[in-house]
């Protein structure tokens, strides 16, 4: 097993050298620069800037020197120092932007996450078990109707429905008057109060997804030889079921951490549009949008990162779950 995970961490090292240099270079294909944007947008409120301030913004930014240089000179103030630069549009170090919107998407998604496993692993269990019977049926029914509705859709379903039974207009985390208040049980509450929308709407999309590779996957094992080999020994139907098919059955879904953990840090962008909710997705699309670069760049980078380190979290789980896996 410790020579399973040296390796697949050898291999980590080199794809995060890569993943840097593409998200350094996707951050400098747009045409034009944010000092250009800049200038535009003050021209536009009736202001004016000369050749010299001009210039004296691209000195500031590094714009000036090669793009190979910009890059050695951002990486390495992210690794020697956690600097990922200023953020144009809001004049603050990316850092800070980062800590203000990370931990709330973070916290956000894992527990939607949580609740989605919560709800689809005994459906999909159930519904593979009871394989032609009502329940299955009445499952694979919500699960097509789950895969079709968008997202942002249920969850101006939900807006509505909420806002005309109660009136209150459920967006954003928290209400205005406790937005920038310091944490307490009022906060707290408040905080319950608007949180269960966005959870439900992000639990119950991503439902249906897993529900049904669940269901294939126990299927597909309930079939092979072993699960009669077990029955054939006298075990108990419950211990045949989860010692053996489940276990196997649940690897697709522990493959899919790889793209869960960005998934955790970006988000659902539209429903949080919709919902109004301060995380990263809306702020990454206003960056790039405003070319940003090393806004852009530091959002870039962190899901790039995240997808690489998701992925060996997955292949470390599988190869527990699974021996047959680290011994290929």
């Amino acid at each position: 097993m410790s020579r399973f995970i040296l390796r697949r961490v050898a291999i980590l090292i080199p794809l995060l050298v890569l993943v840097s240099v593409v998200a350094f270079v996707v951050i400098q294909l747009p045409g034009g620069g944010f000092v250009d944007s800049y200038i535009r947008a003050l021209q536009l409120q009736g202001g004016s800037v000369n050749e010299a301030q001009k210039q004296a913004l691209i000195r500031q930014y590094g714009l000036d020197k090669p793009v190979l240089v910009q890059y050695f000179i951002w990486i390495s103030k992210i690794i020697l120092h956690g600097d990922f630069g200023n953020s144009f549009k809001f004049q603050r170090p990316v850092v800070d932007l980062l800590k203000e919107r990370v931990p709330r998407t973070m916290a956000l998604s894992i527990t939607s996450i949580i609740l989605t496993w919560i709800i689809a692993l005994p459906i999909g269990i159930l519904s593979a078990l009871k394989k032609y019977s009502f329940w299955d049926y009445f499952f694979t029914f919500l699960s097509f109707l789950g895969l079709s509705i968008p997202p942002f859709l249920f969850a101006l379903v939900l807006l509505y429905i909420v806002f005309v039974k109660t009136g209150y207009l459920a967006t954003g985390l928290f209400s205005p008057a406790y937005e920038n208040a310091p944490w307490s049980l009022a906060k707290f509450a408040d905080l319950m109060q608007n949180v269960w929308l966005p959870l439900l709407v992000l639990s119950v999309t991503s439902t249906a997804g897993i529900i049904r590779i669940m269901r294939a996957s126990l299927l597909d094992e309930l079939k092979k030889q072993y699960v009669t080999t077990a029955r054939a020994k006298g075990l108990p139907e419950w211990r045949v079921i989860l010692q053996y098919p489940i276990r196997i059955a649940i690897n697709p879904l522990i493959s899919t951490i790889g793209w869960l953990l960005p998934a955790v840090v970006g988000g659902e962008l539209v429903v949080s549009k919709v919902l109004n909710l301060p995380t990263v997705g809306p702020m990454m699309l206003d960056a790039t949008l405003g070319q940003d670069m090393y806004l852009a760049g530091g959002f870039v980078l962190i899901l790039c990162t995240l997808t690489i380190v998701g992925t060996l979290i997955s292949d470390i789980l599988l190869a527990w779950a699974d021996p047959r896996i680290r011994l290929e």
